[in-house]
């Protein structure tokens, strides 16, 4: 991303910020199944916009000491980046954000049962 800004400019580094996203969560090496997408969507935000980046994480270990629920955490951190990224002054990296927090729910649907259902396991918790 930092390369791609240096060369094309913010919209070529937002490009490679969905990319790597997507190469995380769709991995060809691994039948296109990967992960959940949480750190690289924490990692995208933080090269992005370090501020953003700095108050999605931040958002996220509040709500995982409070909750002591990882995926929550997650979610809420998400959910909330958006609106960071336009109190902070970077409007133009809602859309991305938007999308990127899009499929972090996506592939969080199943947490997001256990979470209604009080069987989300906590953090420290037993499995």
């Amino acid at each position: 991303m930092l390369i791609a800004r240096a060369l094309a400019g913010e919209d070529a580094a937002q490009l490679a910020g969905l990319s790597a996203f997507l190469g995380h969560l769709f991995p060809v090496w691994l039948g296109f199944r990967g992960g959940k997408g949480v750190a690289t969507f924490l990692g995208t935000l933080l090269a992005l916009s370090f501020p953003v980046g700095l108050a999605a994480c931040a958002t996220w270990l509040v709500t995982a000491l409070i909750s002591r629920i990882s995926s929550l955490s997650a979610l809420v951190s998400a959910a909330l980046a958006a609106i960071w990224a336009g109190f902070l002054g970077h409007g133009d990296m809602v859309i991305l954000i938007v999308t990127l927090a899009t499929l972090v729910f996506w592939r969080h649907l199943p947490n997001i049962e256990r979470i209604k259902a009080g069987t989300e396991p906590k953090i420290g918790g037993r499995k």
